[in-house]
């Protein structure tokens, strides 16, 4: 009867690498293991196949990186920077697309058929600030009970929003029913980077305003401050005075009616 296969005797598995993840950045200077390359110089020129001593040669003597550049050629190309300055320049670069990249955000607002009106003006704000941030807006309208039998109210209450932010947004998507729910989409006219673009301009001058103020107009206001206190607190004394003389007028009648 033949043995089951130990653990001993299967094959052996290669094991695959668990360590940290796989660089992404280049290869520079002595990293680069390479008989020759396709050496590009400081501004772009083209050096030619030298051999690797060769390139990190004339690196040192420009007191330059040599950096791979395009790792899948035959033979790699490898260019002369400054990485330290390059590497900066890649991440200000990214990091300014990154501010300047617009997503797509879709806001929800619920609202009910028979909703108060002053329920209303606060959701109706509420989607005004969202169009003017350039989001979406998804309006749902939840009904109840024996409102399912009463879409026309849902409806009318749709459009009326529609008509009341019609400067800000545009119906992007018809009411229509979902269950017990009626959905309308709305979009803003303003885009997202508009938007945003307009937001930071606003924050830049009030930030100026502020920095544009500078100690001296702080002192004035606060000179200002103390002046108003000194001529509230002149005001208090003088109110209370006269107070005191007319109290002063009625009890002296008083007096003499005993004295006669």
């Amino acid at each position: 009867m033949p043995l089951r296969a130990t653990a001993a005797r299967r094959p052996h598995r290669k094991r695959c690498n668990r360590g940290g993840p796989i660089s992404t950045e280049p290869r520079i200077n002595d990293r680069i293991r390479v008989p020759e390359v396709r050496l590009v110089g400081p501004s772009g020129e083209q050096v030619g196949i030298v051999p690797l001593a060769k390139a990190l040669e004339l690196a040192q003597e420009y007191d330059l990186d040599l950096v791979e550049v395009a790792a899948t050629a035959r033979p790699p190309v490898c260019k002369l920077m400054d990485y330290g300055k390059f590497k900066y320049e890649s991440a200000m670069k990214a990091r300014e697309a990154r501010k300047n990249q617009a997503h797509t955000v879709i806001k929800e607002m619920k609202l009910r058929p028979k909703i108060d009106p002053h329920d209303y003006d606060t959701k109706k704000g509420h989607v005004v600030r969202f169009l003017k941030q350039g989001d979406k807006v998804k309006i749902t309208i939840m009904f109840r009970g024996r409102e399912q039998s009463r879409p026309e109210l849902g409806f009318r209450l749709l459009q009326r929003l529609a008509d009341d932010v019609q400067d800000l947004g545009f119906v992007e998507s018809a009411p229509k029913q979902d269950g017990r729910n009626m959905i309308m989409v709305l979009g803003p006219h303003k885009k997202k980077t508009e938007a945003m673009a307009e937001a930071r301009a606003a924050a830049d001058a009030r930030k100026a305003e502020r920095q544009g103020r500078g100690p001296a107009a702080d002192q004035a206001d606060d000179a200002d401050e103390v002046e108003a206190a000194e001529v509230e607190e002149t005001e208090a004394v003088e109110a209370g005075a006269d107070d005191t003389v007319e109290a002063a007028e009625v009890e002296q009648p008083a007096e003499a009616a005993q004295d006669a």
